[in-house]
C-alpha cells in the first residue's frame, strides 16, 4: 500500500483574510480553501499550520511530518522569524516539497531559495487571465486542457525577479496585456519548489477545478521521498580504489 502524501498547508493568518470581502469569497479563509483542495483526497493526509503559533506552527516534529509544505503569504512576510525560513530551507534541500501560491512570491522562504527579490509588477483592476500551459507532458500538467480562463485574477506582471525556472509550466496573459510566468518549477538540492500565481483573496480562482487540479498535481510532483532523505553537508569519501604504487 503505497504512503499517503503528508501536506501541510501555512498561513500567515493575516487580519486581512478575515475581512468580509475574503470571508464572502471563502467562508473558510485562505488557509481552509487551499487546505480543502487536498481534503477528502485519499492519497494525502492534510494538516494546517499559521504564524501565530509557537514557532510559526513549523516545529521540527512538524516538517518531520511533512512531505510537502503549501505556502500562502500576503502582508507579514516580514515577521517569519529567520530562523524558521532557515529551517524550512534545510528541508527542502533535504527534500521536503515546498508549493508557493500567490502573494507568497514574496516571502522570505522563496527570496532564500532563490537568491532574488523576487519582485514583479501588480494591480487589482479583476482582469480575466487566461492560462496556457507550454509543457503539457509534465506530471503537474497532467489532465489540465491547452488553456483555461479565470474570470478575475488580480494582475501579476514581467519582469518576474526570478532565476530562470528549471521549467516553465505555464503562462498567463491579461485582458490589460500583461503576461506573466505563472507556473514555475525549481530544484534546489534534493529538493523540489512549484510556485504558481493564481489566488488571490478576494477572487475565486481556488473554486477553479483546473487550479485545484494542478495545485494537487504539484502535491504529487514536489513530495518528498522519504528513502531518499539525507542530511546534508559534506562527508568524508575514502578512495574506492587503491593508488598504485
Amino acid at each position: 500500500m503505497a504512503l499517503s502524501i503528508h501536506v501541510t498547508v501555512w498561513n500567515e493568518d493575516c487580519a486581512a483574510e478575515s475581512a468580509e470581502s475574503v470571508l464572502a469569497v471563502y467562508p473558510q479563509g485562505v488557509l481552509g480553501v487551499v487546505a480543502a483542495i487536498y481534503e477528502g483526497q485519499p492519497e494525502f493526509k492534510v494538516r494546517t499550520a499559521w504564524l501565530s503559533q509557537p514557532e510559526a506552527g513549523l516545529t521540527e516534529e512538524i516538517l518531520d511530518d511533512t512531505d510537502v509544505l503549501v505556502w500562502w503569504g500576503h502582508c507579514k512576510h516580514s515577521k517569519v522569524p529567520d530562523e524558521i525560513v532557515t529551517r524550512v530551507q534545510q528541508r527542502v534541500l533535504r527534500g521536503m516539497g515546498l508549493i508557493v501560491l500567490h502573494s507568497g512570491h514574496e516571502s522570505k522562504i522563496m527570496q532564500r531559495l532563490m537568491g532574488t527579490q523576487c519582485s514583479l509588477r501588480w494591480h487589482e483592476n479583476k482582469d480575466k487571465e487566461r492560462l496556457f500551459v507550454i509543457e503539457p507532458a509534465h506530471p503537474i500538467m497532467r489532465g489540465v486542457p491547452a488553456w483555461f480562463e479565470l474570470e478575475a485574477e488580480e494582475m501579476y506582471g514581467e519582469r518576474f525577479d526570478i532565476p530562470a525556472p528549471d521549467a516553465l509550466l505555464a503562462i498567463g496573459w491579461y485582458e490589460s496585456g500583461d503576461v506573466f510566468r505563472s507556473a514555475c518549477c525549481f530544484e534546489r538540492g534534493y529538493g523540489k519548489i512549484f510556485y504558481f500565481q493564481p489566488g488571490h483573496e478576494t477572487l475565486r480562482s481556488y473554486y477553479n477545478p483546473n487550479v485545484q487540479l494542478i495545485i494537487r498535481n504539484a502535491a504529487r510532483w514536489t513530495a518528498r521521498d522519504r528513502a531518499l532523505d539525507r542530511p546534508l553537508g559534506s562527508e568524508f569519501a575514502p578512495p574506492l580504489e587503491e593508488k598504485k604504487q
